[in-house]
């Protein structure tokens, strides 16, 4: 596991910017994992920032969406296809035969299940999976439970996920109570995961999923056993480890 921890949120943005960007020339073909939430906004500005300088281009980068949520059409503001859009694909070249975001508005979750789970299984192995971290330990909306589910599935959220993602909407009934997410499988054989945590609420869990056992009922404990991960932390997210406390 490599740890780095940044004085500011924008020192992690442009290094993690400036790691995908390295990984797109090595394989201009990458296939990435993509996440959504207030962690990754600031690292998806940076890398507009770097594709409209001409220094970054994502034409044969494909895209799989860890999540979305059960129950808003696509066009719906919180909707993650819309996150995507507004912070991300209307601003880049990336083709939309390559954007893979599952449908939390379809009739049969189930079936939408089954189908984004062999669209990853045809894909194989994702070479670069971004990944934040819930208060509560959850990985995409991989939620603490007793057993973990390795395929696509539907999820109930909890209430603390839940009130943790009521700031995005208008009143904290409006949050679905249900998603379809990336399994643990599909995460963790991914080749490569960049990690990002930012600020002081993330700082418990940053400590219980990469200094404490390993759980389920932490789900980010489980990277711990991946082979090839680099967390980044701003300060404060990484004030309670007791390790690698020199920042970057």
């Amino acid at each position: 596991m490599n740890v780095k921890i940044f004085e500011k949120a924008e020192q992690l943005n442009q290094y993690a910017a400036t790691f995908i960007t390295q990984q797109i020339k090595i394989k201009p073909n990458l296939k990435m994992g993509m996440a959504t939430g207030r962690t990754p906004i600031g690292l998806y500005e940076e890398l507009v920032r770097q594709h409209i300088a001409g220094a970054l281009s994502f034409s044969q980068v494909s895209m799989y969406n860890l999540d979305e949520y059960i129950g808003l059409p696509r066009q719906h503001d919180q909707s993650f296809y819309s996150f995507m859009k507004r912070h991300l694909i209307n601003h880049i070249d990336v083709k939309r035969h390559n954007l893979h975001i599952p449908n939390g508005s379809v009739a049969n979750m189930n079936e939408e299940a089954d189908r984004y789970d062999k669209l990853l299984l045809q894909a194989e192995q994702l070479d670069l999976q971004i990944l934040g971290i819930g208060t509560n330990g959850h990985i995409g909306f991989n939620e603490p439970d007793q057993k973990l589910i390795g395929g696509t599935h539907v999820v109930e959220l909890t209430n603390e996920t839940k009130w943790a993602n009521s700031k995005d909407f208008e009143k904290a009934e409006d949050v679905p109570s249900y998603a379809i997410t990336m399994g643990l499988r599909d995460i963790m054989r991914s080749k490569k995961i960049l990690f990002i945590a930012l600020g002081k609420e993330k700082a418990e869990i940053i400590q219980e999923a990469f200094e404490g056992n390993i759980s389920t009922w932490c789900p980010g404990s489980l990277l711990q056993l991946h082979p090839d991960i680099m967390v980044l932390l701003d300060k404060e997210a990484a004030s309670l480890l007791t390790y690698n406390k020199s920042p970057c």
